[in-house]
């Protein structure tokens, strides 16, 4: 099927540096797209040329209401459509205008999971986030806690993490006993001061709108009207996190990230992040969202080497069932008795002659 759909103007814009964005269209959905001087055709399968016109379409409408694409969102944008025949352009990008923060800034997914994971936020209000680093977890999840703030959803932020050593020591660290957590807080700082203005953030801190501490100090409170994110959470115990699900209070919601390839606790310990997915699956009103390496926005060789460990992993566990199975030994060869040896005739008297 071929269709033609007319230029208009700053078009260009969705086309992208190098003709990358149309690159992404014609492997995304399996067509052809030829630019003309005065027009775009569109060549492949009715279904997946309605899907780029219906695409094309969605870019006009938003051009037209003033929508404003920031840095790699169009890119991005057009990714998730085309890994998922449930979204269109138009759709994330006012869902986007919803979460909006900081002014013009806007949360948007980078993946089909990562949209699951922001639709899932909104519409739980327990959230569990599980996939390997660089998926964004914690950080659309910071980004939602302060959209949520600033659209007055909620009155408060909680951010609460393990207090626990990646594979080593630290020992007594000195200071108070803010300045001795602060380290294992520190990624969450980054992600409030990537969002919002530094003055911003030191005000709220200083006021306890947004509050962020080690999960031990969760014990015994009730959260109501706040949007609490416990980070790191594989490193929990079972206690831990029973604890921590148990703290939702009205007009609260939670959201639970962790990584189960990356758990740091004693080898005796089990994960409580393990155990709460197996044991809270089946639970009315909670969601799970699982990553995956498609999903990671970093540098584009954390995906290769996350692949690769995964690789590995999967090479492992297959070596050790191979050495688990029982080896079958072939079944003995029937033997049989060795014939005896036949004894040589003796040799035939001479006859005598009378």
């Amino acid at each position: 099927m071929k269709k033609s759909i007319e230029l208009t103007r700053d078009i260009e814009t969705l086309f992208g540096t190098r003709d990358e964005n149309l690159h992404v269209l014609e492997d995304g959905l399996n067509i052809n797209i030829d630019l003309r001087s005065d027009r775009i055709e569109l060549e492949g399968a009715p279904r997946d040329v309605a899907r780029a016109e219906q695409l094309f379409a969605d870019y006009e409408h938003l051009r037209k209401a003033g929508h404003q694409f920031q840095n790699g969102d169009l890119s991005s944008m057009l990714r998730v459509v085309v890994g998922d025949p449930n979204a269109t352009l138009r759709g994330l990008a006012e869902a986007g205008r919803q979460r909006s923060f900081g002014g013009r800034r806007t949360v948007q997914p980078k993946s089909p999971n990562q949209r699951r994971y922001l639709e899932a936020i909104e519409n739980h209000d327990m959230v569990f986030g599980v996939g390997p680093a660089g998926t964004g977890k914690t950080y659309l999840a910071v980004a939602m806690a302060i959209s949520a703030l600033l659209n007055k959803q909620v009155n408060r932020i909680i951010l609460a993490r393990p207090a626990v050593e990646a594979g080593e020591r630290l020992g007594f660290l000195p200071g108070t006993l803010q300045e001795k957590i602060d380290p294992y807080l520190r990624p969450l700082y980054d992600a409030l001061f990537d969002m919002l203005d530094p003055e911003r953030v030191e005000r709220y801190l200083e006021k306890n709108v947004i509050e962020i501490a080690p999960i031990a100090f969760m014990r015994g409170r009730t959260l109501n009207d706040s949007f609490v994110i416990l980070d790191e959470a594989q490193n929990t115990t079972s206690e831990q996190m029973k604890m921590f699900v148990t703290r939702l209070g009205f007009g609260s919601k939670a959201v639970i990230t962790g990584d189960v390839t990356q758990i740091d606790l004693p080898s005796a310990r089990r994960s409580g992040l393990i155990e709460a997915v197996e044991i809270l699956q089946g639970v009315n009103g909670l969601a799970f969202v699982h990553f995956d390496e498609s999903d990671v926005v970093r540098h584009h060789l954390v995906q290769r080497i996350i692949r690769a460990y995964d690789e590995h992993k999967t090479r492992l566990a297959e070596q050790q069932l191979s050495l688990l199975e029982p080896k079958t030994t072939a079944p003995p060869a029937e033997t049989t008795a060795p014939r005896p040896a036949l004894l040589p005739e003796p040799p035939e008297e001479p006859r005598l002659r009378n």
